[in-house]
């Protein structure tokens, strides 16, 4: 059995996200997609799942290898809340059930990665003090977050992670941008975790800002 890499991604849908920001998401992510499908290492043991979160949170694709990956339309309300908190509790269920544990006899899926991606901040914000202390006991090999636009709230994440990167807007060439520097954090992730080595995230293009 090939050791698997489960990269978890959560995207906000909220009202904010109408219009031009979702098609640049769209277009972002299924660009990602394309890049990761010309990685033999990354097509041999990347799985990949998607939680959106509004007003509803939606795992919209529950976790599939990237061969059988199929593009999905990521749409969004016209306005509403952004239930972050929901998503990260949402998220904790899933890896308890998608990980496969190392044992004895089984090596076990590599350490998980997650990418947060959101333009505002938690509506429900005790839900998600409560989950990103769910999320931190889980071991994720990597996880990002990215404050996109003027309104997203930088603090909130950096209670997530430290590796948070900001984008000024969600226009399509920022975000595909963003996702081609996803792409290769992911790449990389995989080579390092087949050394052995913590992974670490190559230097953002300069539309991204790493904030300290």
């Amino acid at each position: 059995m090939t050791r698997r890499l489960l990269a978890y991604f959560l995207l906000d849908t909220s009202g904010s996200m109408h219009g031009e920001p979702i098609q640049a998401l769209n277009n972002g992510f299924n660009g990602l997609i394309s890049m990761l499908r010309s990685d033999p290492q990354a097509m041999d043991s990347l799985y990949v799942s998607v939680i959106t979160f509004d007003n509803d949170v939606k795992n919209i694709i529950p976790l599939t290898d990237l061969a059988s990956f199929q593009p999905v339309e990521i749409k969004c309300p016209d306005s509403g809340p952004t239930h972050t908190g929901r998503a990260l509790e949402m998220l904790c269920n899933l890896v308890r059930t998608d990980l496969v544990k190392g044992s004895a006899e089984v090596k076990g899926d590599w350490k998980p990665i997650l990418f947060v991606f959101t333009d505002g901040k938690p509506s429900d914000l005790q839900l998600y003090r409560e989950s990103t202390t769910k999320v931190k006991a889980l071991d994720f090999g990597m996880i990002v977050g990215c404050a996109a636009g003027p309104k997203s709230e930088i603090s909130f994440l950096k209670e997530l992670t430290n590796e948070v990167v900001r984008l000024d807007t969600t226009d399509v060439n920022t975000l595909s941008t963003f996702f081609r520097w996803v792409s290769s954090s992911i790449q990389a992730g995989s080579k390092s975790q087949g050394t052995g080595e913590n992974m670490v995230l190559p230097p953002p293009p300069g539309e991204l800002i790493i904030v300290v």
